[in-house]
C-alpha cells in the first residue's frame, strides 16, 4: 500500500515523461480559490526535498483557509484542484468541472463543511431529479437522469472522504444516502445476418475497411481512429495499439491509452490483412482512416458515429452505439471458443474479471448450449428447423449505393431532418475557388435552386473571361500593384478594400493607396469612397 502524505505537505506524482512532480497549495486568491505551485525533479527524493523547501518558503503548514468551518463549495474546489485535476485527461476534467461548478457548488456551496448533513445531500439529489437540468429542458424535461444524480453523489462522497482523512470532519455524511437505482445500459449485439448486411452496406458507402477492422479486433473508438500505417505490419499481420484520439472543444487531441493494459499488440486474420494490403495501394495519408476534408488529420469521432447510424439504417439493422461493435466482436469470439483470458488481453481490459462481469450472459448461454450438446450426444437430438436454413436471408438484400454526381453539378448535403444544403465551387479564371450555397427544406427544391445558382456563377465566369480577353496587360507595375490589378480584373465590381486585400494577398493600406489608379487602368469609372472618410469622429475621453 502506498503511504499517504500528511495534510499540508503537498502531493507527489510521477509524470508520463519519467520526471517527478510535486504540487502544493501556497495560498488563496480574493475569491477564496486555492493557488498552487509545483516543482520538478528527476528522482522522487529530489522532488521531496524541493517540495519541502517550497513549503518552507511559503510558510509550510496547512493554510488557515482549510478548516472545518469552511464552506463546502470552497472545500470541493480545493479537493478537485489539488487532489484530482493534475491526474485527469482534458475530457475527464470537463466532465468533473461541469458537475462540480454547475450543480454541486451552486446548491451546496454555502453550507459549512462541518455542518453538511445527510439530509442536505438527500434534498440535493431530490432537487436534481426533479428540476436540476440547465439546458435542453424542452427536449429532455427539467430533471436530470438517474446516472447524472449518481455521478454527483460519487463526487460529493469522494470529496467528503478526503475531508475525513484530513480530520476536518469525523464521518462522511454521503455514506448511506438513498440513490436512484443503477440501470445498466443494455448491451446490443448485431446478429450474423445483420452483420453481413452491415458490412455489405459499409462497402457500398466506402467505410468497409474501418468497420471490418473494428469487428475483427474490438478496438475502442479512439484507438481505432488513432491508427497509422506505421502501426500495421502487413508482412506479419501485427497491429500495435499505442495511442488514442479524442475531441475537446472541437479540436482533436492525441494521447496514450487510458490504461497500461490498453497498450497491446494484436494479430489480424489473414483475410483482413489481405483487405488492408489492397487498401494500402490507394492510401494517401499516414492515418489509416483520414478525414475526407483534411488528409493530415484522422477521422473525427462525431463524423464516424454519424456514418455508423446511416449505414445501420440503410442496411435495415437496429440502431446501436459504436461501443456495441466492440461487444459484437467479443460475443463472436466467445461463441467461437476463445477463452476469457485471451479475449481480455485483446480488449485491453486490466483484469479478466472485467471481461467476465460484462459478458456473463454470454458465458451462461454457452453453458446452456454445452448442456444441449451433451443431451444430443445421449440420443435426445432435437430436429432442427429446416425452413430457416433452406432459404438465404441475404438473397434479397441489396446495399444502398452512394449517389454520384457528375462534375460541374455541385453537391447536396442533408444537414438535418428538415434542411438540405446545395454547394457549388467552380474554378475561376485566376485558379481560385469561391463556393456559394443554397438551402431548401426538400432535396428536390434544393436541386432546383442549385441549378439556378450554377447558371448564375457560370455566367459570371464567362463574363470575366470575356473582359479578360479585351483588357491589355499593364506595363511598369510593381509586384503588389500587379497582384491588386489581377484581382480587380477578375472582380471589377468589388470595392471593399479588405476583401481586395485578402484576395490579392496584400495589406489593406496597399489597396487603399493604389485603388483609384488601378480602377482607371481597368476602365472602371466609379471610384469607391475611402471607408475612413465615411466614419464619424469620436472625441477622445481623457
Amino acid at each position: 500500500m502506498a503511504r499517504k502524505r500528511k495534510s499540508g505537505t503537498g502531493t507527489i506524482r510521477q509524470r508520463k515523461d519519467g520526471r517527478w512532480e510535486g504540487r502544493a497549495v501556497v495560498g488563496y486568491d480574493d475569491k477564496g480559490l486555492p493557488k498552487t505551485k509545483n516543482v520538478l525533479a528527476k528522482t522522487k527524493r529530489e522532488c521531496q526535498e524541493k517540495l519541502a523547501k517550497l513549503l518552507e518558503e511559503v510558510g509550510g503548514t496547512k493554510s488557515e483557509k482549510i478548516c472545518a468551518d469552511m464552506p463546502f463549495g470552497e472545500w470541493m474546489d480545493f479537493w478537485y484542484q489539488t487532489y484530482l485535476k493534475p491526474g485527469l485527461r482534458p475530457t475527464t476534467q470537463l466532465n468533473y468541472e461541469s458537475t462540480i461548478y454547475q450543480h454541486i457548488i451552486p446548491q451546496l456551496g454555502n453550507i459549512p463543511l462541518c455542518q453538511l448533513s445527510q439530509k442536505d445531500l438527500q434534498q440535493f439529489y431530490a432537487y436534481l431529479k426533479k428540476e436540476g437540468r440547465l439546458v435542453r429542458t424542452e427536449q429532455y424535461g427539467k430533471g436530470l437522469s438517474d446516472r447524472m444524480v449518481r455521478m454527483c453523489h460519487a463526487k460529493c462522497r469522494a470529496a467528503l472522504d478526503q475531508a475525513v482523512q484530513e480530520n476536518l470532519i469525523r464521518t462522511n455524511p454521503a455514506v448511506g444516502c438513498k440513490l436512484p437505482p443503477k440501470r445498466g445500459r443494455e448491451m446490443q449485439v448485431l446478429s450474423r445476418q445483420e452483420l453481413q448486411r452491415f458490412l455489405m452496406q459499409a462497402k457500398a458507402d466506402g467505410y468497409f475497411e474501418l468497420f471490418l477492422l473494428d469487428l475483427s479486433t474490438g478496438l475502442r473508438r479512439g484507438e481505432l481512429l488513432a491508427l497509422q500505417w506505421s502501426d500495421l505490419d502487413l508482412d506479419t499481420g501485427t497491429l500495435s495499439v499505442t495511442k488514442q484520439v479524442y475531441e475537446v472543444n472541437g479540436k482533436m487531441q492525441l494521447s496514450v491509452p487510458k490504461t497500461k493494459a490498453s497498450i497491446r499488440k494484436l494479430v489480424l486474420p489473414p483475410a483482413v490483412v489481405e483487405v488492408f494490403r489492397e487498401y494500402r495501394k490507394t492510401a494517401k495519408s499516414r492515418w489509416l482512416f483520414p478525414s475526407p476534408k483534411n488528409l493530415d488529420m484522422p477521422l473525427t469521432p462525431g463524423s464516424m458515429l454519424r456514418r455508423l447510424h446511416i449505414i445501420l439504417e440503410r442496411a435495415g439493422c437496429k440502431q446501436i452505439r459504436f461501443h456495441d461493435l466492440r461487444h459484437t466482436f467479443a460475443t463472436m469470439a466467445l461463441e467461437n471458443g476463445m477463452d476469457i483470458k485471451t479475449l481480455s488481453a485483446m480488449l485491453g481490459h486490466v483484469s479478466a474479471a472485467t471481461t467476465l462481469d460484462i459478458y456473463t450472459h454470454i458465458t451462461s448461454d454457452m453453458l446452456s448450449e454445452a448442456a444441449a450438446k451433451i443431451d444430443r450426444g445421449l440420443g435426445n437430438e432435437v430436429a432442427e428447423d429446416s425452413s430457416e436454413t433452406a432459404q438465404n436471408p441475404l438473397a434479397d438484400f441489396q446495399p444502398v449505393m452512394r449517389r454520384t454526381r457528375k462534375p460541374g453539378t455541385g453537391c447536396i448535403t442533408e444537414i438535418n431532418d428538415h434542411l438540405f444544403e446545395g454547394r457549388y465551387s467552380p474554378t475561376w479564371p485566376d485558379g481560385s475557388k469561391h463556393s456559394k450555397c443554397v438551402y431548401a427544406h426538400t432535396r428536390e427544391e434544393c436541386e432546383e435552386k442549385l441549378k439556378v445558382l450554377i447558371q448564375q456563377l457560370n455566367a459570371e465566369r464567362k463574363a470575366i473571361q470575356d473582359r479578360m480577353r479585351g483588357i491589355p496587360s499593364p506595363e511598369k507595375l510593381t509586384k503588389k500593384q500587379r497582384q491588386i490589378w489581377e484581382y480587380m480584373r477578375l472582380c471589377p465590381d468589388e470595392t471593399n478594400y479588405s476583401t481586395i486585400a485578402k484576395g490579392a494577398k496584400v495589406t489593406r493600406h496597399t489597396v487603399a493607396k493604389h485603388f483609384e489608379m488601378i480602377q482607371k487602368m481597368l476602365g472602371i469609372q466609379k471610384a469607391a469612397p475611402h471607408p475612413l472618410l465615411e466614419c464619424q469622429t469620436v472625441p477622445l475621453m481623457v
